[in-house]
Order: structure tokens, then sequence, then C-alpha cells
């Protein structure tokens, strides 16, 4: 059983247009359950679908007061956001009632958990969805453009001001509401973000693709520069720029830096100086973006959704 808050969104929906990575991650660990055999049910808040009396494991996605509506069974929180805000009554209490494991997406995203919370720790990570899951062909060094993935909140307008220090080739944002459903509180918080984005020169505005398409774009650029954010606990952004073998460079925000093997597949600046004179050498130096490209590539996508699966059962 798996449940989250909504809209509910399929795994066939994921090819077809933009979502954002938590509504991807339930929607994929749901298709990998299914695929693998179990009798298995996809639960949104809500829905008046009837349930079992009880599970095997049970797992809401990050709010605990799911669990008032799901059927008896070994429990699991999954968290996607900082874990802070589970310190709130609204979240605590259904918590504490329920006493489920605490499932994270790696050691950064741990590190926000309140130390007095009960509860089994467990760190589970993401996989990235098709087509990111392929093996991606080497390529020659393309042409200098950069690209970024993320949501203009999370710190487009920053890049922006440093491209012109940058000052090669161009930048591309893939980036608006469009991730989100269009939501409307989000696009009035990003609008001037993006209109301060599209009046640098240089910076080229694009709306968020489907992953088919943003692969072959990822495939085309030169590096992904994501000045990273702390509301970061996984990012898939940057974990599909380097399964297509796409150097990336990052500042130690968030859990960005764990993304990378840095000085191996991209580059982990300490400030915005070395993460600017970064750039320009992933832009400029072929051996440096071929030796990187070239690491990535070897690296491969990491483990892919039906081990994930697995790991979640073994909690149970």
């Amino acid at each position: 059983m798996l449940a989250n808050e909504g809209p509910r969104i399929e795994a066939a929906a994921i090819g077809t247009r933009p979502l954002g990575g938590v509504e991807t991650a339930v929607a994929l660990l749901a298709d990998a359950f299914a695929r693998g055999g179990h009798d298995f049910h996809l639960h949104f808040e809500g829905e008046a679908a009837p349930l079992p009396p009880r599970a095997d494991l049970v797992i809401a996605a990050r709010v605990p007061r799911l669990f008032r509506e799901l059927p008896k069974g070994h429990r699991a929180l999954w968290l996607h956001n900082p874990a802070r805000y589970l310190k709130k009554p609204r979240h605590l209490l259904p918590l504490l009632g329920a006493r489920p494991d605490l499932v994270t997406l790696g050691a950064h995203h741990a590190a926000t958990l309140p130390r007095w919370l009960p509860g089994r720790r467990v760190e589970i990570p993401l996989a990235v969805a098709q087509p990111f899951d392929q093996p991606a062909p080497e390529r020659a060094p393309p042409a200098p453009v950069a690209i970024f993935t993320s949501s203009p909140l999370r710190g487009l307008d920053e890049l922006a001001a440093l491209w012109p220090e940058i000052g090669v080739g161009e930048l591309h944002a893939y980036s608006g509401a469009a991730t989100y459903g269009g939501h409307a509180r989000l696009a009035e918080r990003a609008a001037p973000i993006l209109a301060q984005a599209a009046a640098t020169p240089g910076v080229l505005l694009h709306t968020p693709l489907p992953r088919a398409e943003l692969r072959e774009r990822l495939m085309a650029a030169r590096c992904m520069l994501y000045l990273g954010d702390e509301g970061e606990t996984f990012c898939l952004a940057l974990a599909e720029a380097q399964a297509v073998g796409l150097p990336c460079v990052v500042m130690d925000r968030g859990a960005v830096a764990e993304r990378i093997r840095d000085g191996v597949t991209g580059i982990v600046a300490r400030d915005k100086a070395q993460f600017v004179q970064a750039a320009r050498r992933l832009m400029t130096d072929d051996g440096t973006w071929r030796a990187m490209h070239q690491a990535a590539l070897a690296r491969g996508p990491g483990p892919g959704w039906p081990e994930i699966a697995q790991r979640f059962e073994a909690l149970a």
C-alpha cells in the first residue's frame, strides 16, 4: 500500500508532460510494486475506493496524517522534503500515533530529521525515470551551451545574475510553473525570477519538457549549472543530467553535492567565484569536459525503480 496527497498520477503520464519530482517518484514506485507481482494498492488522500483491512507494508508519502485513513500493517513514512516540518503539531501527532519507519533520500536529508523523533531511520535513494535509466552514448564535446532544469525558485535568479561573469556561450533554462501543474502561487512567485532571467543577455528561457525531449536537450548541452538549494533532499534534475553523461557544476547546498563525484563527474564549488571559474573551464576545456563526461557515463544511472521497491519491501 502506497499513499500520497494527490493529485492521482499514474506512471503512464510520466513521458507525456512535465511533472515534479515527488509525483514522479510516487508513480514510479507504485509501478515497480505492481510489476513485481504484489497485491498492491495506490491510494490518494480522500479517495472513496475500498481499502484492505491490513497490508504487509503501508507507505505514506510526506505527511503522517495519511496513516489515519490507511490499513494496519508495518508503516513507513517516505520523506521528500527537509524533515524539520515534522515538529509541527499537525504532523507530529499523527506521526506519534503511527510510529512509522522514517525513510529519507540520503545523508543530507537524514540530518534534517529531529533526533528525538521515534522510528527507525532508513535511507533509500530515488531512481531516475525512463528514458534516463537507459545507457547514453559517448559524445564529442558539444557547443558551449549550459543548461538549467530545476524550478525557477531554486536559484535561477542567482544563476542569471552570475551569468555575465561566466560570459561563455549560452545558458538554456528549461524552467517554469508547468512542472508543478501551473500552480498559481508558484507561477506568481516565479514570474519576476523568469523575467530577470529573460532580460539577461545570453540566457534563453524554455518551458519545461517531458523527459524524453529533455533527455535530448541534456545530451546536446555542455554542462549543467546549479548553485543548489537548501530545500534539495535528492535533486532528480542533477541525477538525470549525470545519467546521460553531462558534467555538472554545483555548490554544496542541500543534497546536490551528493549527486556529483567532485572532480570526477563534475565540480562542487566552494563559493561563487569558484563556481564561475569551474563553469568557464567546462565550457571551454575539451579535455576536462571529455574526462568528466566519460566518468559520468561509466557511473551510470544508478539503481532502478525495481531495486528501490525491493529496498522498501525489506522494511516489512
